[in-house]
């Protein structure tokens, strides 16, 4: 501050803080003199709590990650220019509930450390190879230490804890040195569902907490939870010093790949020397969906990435780990069998003949999943579907066939399974918990000095040998890219080859050109983006396109092409240059409403030059008399699903086939057939997505705000829409008429207002920035009144558009 005397600034605020409104400044502390940090204990979770000292005790719970460590490296910053020495207990402090990172990393850095190692300034390209080349070296010098991995994963079917979780978790004769703990379906509840909150949270961590081995003392370092899908990490108390860099992310892979009622959550930490990655995932349900989990899978691994403490270095990615831990439940069920014989099977314990039939099994066999992965020899029987309660198979009317839902693999060297079991004896849920102990051999720092020191001798004669006036320089596979037919929401992607060829190693960079924010357009993207290369080496980066909602707008209509320049840069070299181009087929998805009701003729059919005029003005189209009541294209959709999906179960929740998704894209796009192919599941979630992607919503930006201040307010909200353009209000009152009447099959379809309101009000009323969760509670309630049907109510759901 102007004074020279820095402050804390304690906030409180309200359950969950979005805007500066709501929070209150609570406090001011000066960092004087004065200040001190001292570290207490907190009995239930067997760490420590933060006190701050000053004129009053102040007690703190800051999270784990590296938002804390900032803070506090600043904190001690602060405090240590007021003061000649202070207390060193500051770096021994926990945080309550979770371990801080300074216990965490409170050593000297030692050079054999691979995260201290790379989380050092980057003082440039000799430090960086000599870096390179230790953790290339490291075996030389370094040991190999076992620790014990205690993974469990519940399905637990929307119930609260009923019973003690130990004979799960404390199931290992010692207690391990890990916990990773799974659960999926954890709330159930439609509330959980559209705003990710659940009180079911607390309960089940409590239950973990008092489930895990007594023998040993545990501190709990993260959670992480997407809707029901929650995982949590605890360590021996003698461990937790020596992890650093938690972070934590979860993917959607739901109804158009983002609700979270199906996906991912991860946790990455740093051990010792090792990188390991844990993900708990729940994949696509029903025995036929094998390919959509498998969709799932793949989406997971490309979507799901991990920032690193260095921003200027690109994310992380799950298999970019030493060691990847995956569990949850991945739905994979049993292929080709009756239930009887199946159940007969499972009765003279025949787990190999059953395992043949494991649609999981066949999947890896083929690699198509999981390569590289390794799961334990399954002896016990399918976890899945049992009554609730008891140990008996599913005697609903749908009579499951069981299945190996539940399952634990791995990837990585050194790791050896100890166990992998089912345990029957816990009754809560229609699946049963599963364990697997792995002991993982962990890279320590521990090091044999005479040996790095030789190590490291050799590697800078080395490097002093070749660091003299050479240019870096490099050969590419190939300077120019063409990108034929690019389609709305489908990948395509080219790799060039990086050889240096030079005498020296090198960095490479992809840099913005001139007065441009990115190095490359947002359809485009580089795979690594950067990089060191070693004399010799090559490195083959992807050059990946793909067109989104955000991109498609204005391909569409002609404001941009599929053009762009790559400057791929060499530290203290030349650039070259990379050029890519591309044609893109226009696609309803993407594109006005305004302009699709221009449009009688599949819009690939079209000549781009009416198209672009179609987009850039709202004038008439010439070769027609008058615009289209609604686009063609919605009517078809709607029209599908009104036909052959009213009695549908799950319909808006259940994800498609993206296979399936691309050919309804092909048919509205092209017209190339007269009904529409794929499930009724491809077809409602390709519904979604167009909506999603309109560039002015049903409900235009311009009268999003009236519609929140009268949410409340039936006839209010009735007159906005009878004020929108006319090819909107056409869609909105459609789409409403259609959306009441698959109400009336809700004894079939399982349907009610509070699933289809969220779903479809934040894609007709859509915000021109990020919604709040009160925002969204306003578009819910404002939705609503449509989905009641009155007289005045437009029924034109069967007809199609003029």
């Amino acid at each position: 501050t102007h004074t020279g005397l820095e402050r804390l600034f304690i906030y409180s605020h309200r359950r969950m803080a979005i805007t500066g409104d709501d929070v209150t400044l609570d406090e001011i502390i000066p960092i004087s003199y004065d200040f001190s940090v001292v570290e207490g204990k907190n009995e239930l979770f067997d760490s420590f709590e933060l006190e701050v000292h000053f004129d009053e005790e102040l007690e703190l719970k800051l999270p784990f990650g590296s938002h804390t460590r900032l803070f506090l490296s600043e904190v001690n910053r602060a405090w240590s220019g007021k003061a000649l020495c202070y207390d060193k207990s500051y770096y021994n402090i926990k945080l309550k509930s979770e371990v801080r990172d300074d216990l965490i990393r409170n050593s000297q850095p030692i050079l054999s450390n691979k995260s201290q190692m790379l989380g050092m300034p980057q003082f440039g390209l000799r430090d960086n190879l000599i870096k390179c080349e230790l953790l290339k070296n490291e075996d030389a010098y370094t040991y190999i230490e076992n620790y014990s991995f205690f993974l469990g994963t519940y399905n637990v079917n929307g119930q609260n804890p009923k019973e003690s979780l130990s004979p799960w978790l404390a199931s290992t004769t010692t207690p391990p040195d890990f916990y990773l703990v799974a659960f999926q379906e954890l709330d159930l509840s439609k509330e959980a569902f559209l705003f990710n909150d659940t009180p079911k949270e607390p309960e089940w961590m409590l239950a973990v907490y008092k489930g895990l081995h007594p023998d040993a003392k545990y501190a709990f370092v993260k959670l992480v939870r997407l809707v029901g899908i929650m995982l949590l990490f605890y360590v021996k108390v003698e461990h937790a010093a020596h992890i650093s860099e938690v972070e934590v992310e979860s993917v959607g892979t739901g109804v158009m790949g983002r609700l979270g009622n199906k996906g991912a959550v991860a946790i990455r930490f740093q051990f010792h020397n090792s990188d390991i990655c844990v993900v708990n995932s729940h994949l696509a349900a029903h025995t036929e969906e094998f390919e959509r989990r498998n969709q799932d899978f793949k989406d997971i691994c490309r979507r799901m990435q991990f920032s690193q403490d260095d921003l200027t270095l690109p994310p992380l990615t799950i298999m970019k780990h030493n060691v990847v831990l995956w569990l949850g439940d991945l739905n994979y069920r049993i292929s080709d069998l009756e239930v009887d014989h199946v159940k007969d099977l499972i009765a003279k314990k025949d787990f190999e003949t059953l395992y043949n039939h494991d649609q999981l099994k066949r999947q890896m066999d083929e690699e198509v999943v999981f390569v590289g992965f390794t799961e334990g020899e399954i002896d016990f029987q399918p976890t899945y579907k049992y009554d609730t309660g008891s140990d008996q198979w599913d005697t609903s009317e749908k009579c499951r066939v069981p299945a190996w839902c539940d399952r634990i693999l791995w990837k990585g060297k050194n790791i050896k399974q100890l166990h992998y079991q089912s345990h029957m004896t816990l009754k809560t849920s229609d699946h049963k918990p599963v364990s697997s102990l792995l002991e993982i051999g962990v890279r320590t720092p521990v090091v044999n000095e005479e040996s790095y020191k030789r190590t490291f001798e050799e590697i800078v004669r080395d490097i002093d040998r070749l660091e003299n006036d050479c240019i870096p320089s490099v050969t590419l596979s190939q300077r120019e890219f063409q990108f034929q037919d690019v389609k709305f929401m489908q990948h395509q992607a080219k790799t060039v080859t990086v050889y240096n060829d030079g005498q020296v190693p090198c960095q490479f960079e992809f840099i913005p050109k001139l007065d441009e924010p990115s190095y490359c357009k947002p359809w485009l993207t580089a795979n690594p983006a950067k990089g060191f290369l070693a004399q010799g080496a090559s490195v083959d980066i992807d050059l990946e396109v793909f067109v989104n909602r955000t991109t498609a707008p204005e391909l569409n209509s002609g404001q941009q092409q599929l053009e762009d320049i790559l400057v791929l840069h060499l530290d203290r070299g030349k650039d070259y240059f990379i050029f890519v181009t591309g044609n893109y087929l226009p696609s309803c998805f993407g594109s006005s409403l305004s302009t699709l009701c221009l449009l009688k003729e599949p819009i690939q059919d079209m000549p781009l030059e009416t198209i672009r005029e179609l987009s850039t003005s709202q004038g008439s189209n010439p070769e027609t008399d008058k615009p289209q009541e609604i686009p063609k294209e919605i009517w078809m959709m709607v029209d599908h699903l009104y036909r052959n999906a009213k009695k549908q179960e799950e319909l808006f929740q259940q994800p498609g086939l993206r296979s399936e998704f691309e050919e309804i894209r092909d048919c509205l796009d092209t017209g190339s057939l007269d009904s529409l192919p794929g499930s009724n599941h491809s077809v409602s979630e390709a519904l979604l997505l167009f909506l999603d992607a309109l560039p002015e919503p049903v409900i235009p930006f311009s009268f999003y705000p009236q519609c929140l201040e009268c949410c409340s307010d039936s006839s209010q909200c009735r007159q906005i829409i009878s004020m929108l353009p006319q090819c909107h209000k056409n869609v909105f009152n459609y789409l409403t008429a259609f959306l009441q009447e698959l109400l009336k099959f809700s004894a079939h379809n399982r349907l009610d207002v509070n699933i289809l309101a969220p779903i479809f009000a934040g894609l007709l009323l859509r915000s021109p920035t990020k919604q709040d969760s009160t925002e969204k509670r306003k578009v819910k309630e404002f939705f609503q009144h449509f989905l009641v049907q009155t007289p005045s109510d437009r029924d034109i759901h069967y007809k199609s558009p003029e």
